[in-house]
């Protein structure tokens, strides 16, 4: 199967240390030879690079790996073809426009719901398309991989959802339960670990593993976070090490996440079969509550071409491993308000009941 790797970081960070690695396993210490991809943002913007040639043996994964670009969010992938052709229109990752933002999306697995669905009449409905399924969809497969159908039916779903531009919180909420739904009824026979951008800050990231029949390779995702203090790390793939306490600030937090680990002397934790994490700013958010802070910080979707889901300014908060106080005099209304606006929906209606009673 395919491979992934993401990054995630507090500041402007470049990759070329952990791609230099992953991309050996496009061909030369693995068997992804069928094409590789990045996605990466700068501000707004998203620059990608797709090719159908084996990574390890492709002039631009070699410039890509010598060009150091900085960036907040990125992710890439390469790719043994277990369905669609080797084409460049099923490489990974997959972009789309949705409310002014770019999206992106790679995936490993096998998606059973979603093999060989070539036009809207066997393309399963996610959420509320179902509801809307004579309109037409925004949102189409341009190659034949199960992955891209995916990718667009979550696109579809979410557009269905949102009259206007979520928060964090109730994002988080809503990708957890497509992920549950694409995955009903065929739990045994599908493997989903994915990857999706949505904007320079935030990456989602879901983890079903599992092997293919008659297959020992496991195919799940792991992760580490690079924090202070910064030490050596020694790549798998290749004879290469980086002593990051001389090149990253004190301030720095990285977050890597790969199909397998990617070093030799670091930690690396896998990620619990059926759990969504939303990895923004270098830091790791396991629940729709915890998406909060980020959404407050201002480090939530933006658009100029959608009106956002109305909240109050930002909140002064202190830093992202404390708890944010609360203060039960003059500012009790704002932060009530607040919590309402951002939190999923689920959550509502157990925090009005409480809150009421304190106001009054």
């Amino acid at each position: 199967m395919c491979e992934l790797m993401g990054m995630n970081s507090r500041s402007p960070t470049d990759f070329t240390f952990s791609f230099r690695g992953f991309a050996k396993r496009g061909g030369c210490t693995d068997k992804h030879s069928h094409g590789w991809g990045l996605a990466i943002y700068e501000g707004n913007g998203l620059r990608t690079f797709l090719d159908p040639l084996p990574a390890a043996d492709s002039p631009i994964a070699e410039l890509v790996a010598r060009y150091p670009v900085k960036t907040l969010n990125m992710m890439a992938h390469i790719r043994y073809a277990t369905q669609g052709s080797v084409k460049l229109e099923n490489v990974h990752p997959f972009s789309r426009e949705l409310w002014g933002i770019h999206w992106s999306f790679a995936h490993n697995g096998d998606v059973p719901k979603f093999s060989n669905t070539h036009n809207n009449s066997t393309m399963p409905f996610l959420g509320k398309t179902q509801r809307r399924c004579g309109e037409n969809l925004s949102f189409h497969p341009v190659g034949d991989t199960d992955s891209e159908a995916v990718f667009c039916a979550i696109l579809n779903a979410l557009k269905a959802e949102f009259p206007t531009l979520p928060t964090l919180p109730v994002l988080y909420e809503t990708v957890q339960k497509l992920c549950c739904q694409i995955l009903e009824g065929e739990e045994d026979s599908t493997i989903f670990n994915f990857l999706l951008g949505c904007g320079q800050y935030t990456m989602f990231a879901f983890s079903w593993p599992g092997a293919r029949p008659g297959s020992d390779v496991w195919n799940g995702l792991f992760y580490t976070i690079r924090t202070p203090p910064f030490s050596m790390a020694t790549l798998k793939d290749c004879d290469y090490a980086v002593d990051f306490a001389t090149t990253n600030r004190d301030d720095d937090r990285i977050a890597i996440i790969a199909t397998k680990p990617l070093t030799t002397n670091e930690t690396w934790t896998e990620f619990d079969k059926g759990k969504l994490l939303m990895f923004n700013h270098g830091k790791l958010y396991s629940t729709s509550s915890d998406c909060q802070r980020p959404e407050l910080k201002g480090r939530g979707l933006s658009s100029k071409s959608i009106e956002k889901t109305p909240t109050l300014e930002p909140l002064s908060t202190p830093p992202d491993n404390d708890l944010p106080p609360l203060d039960l005099g003059t500012d009790l209304a704002v932060r009530f308000e607040q919590t309402l606006l951002i939190a999923p929906l689920s959550a509502r209606k157990t925090v009005v009941a409480p809150l009421t009673a304190l106001m009054r």
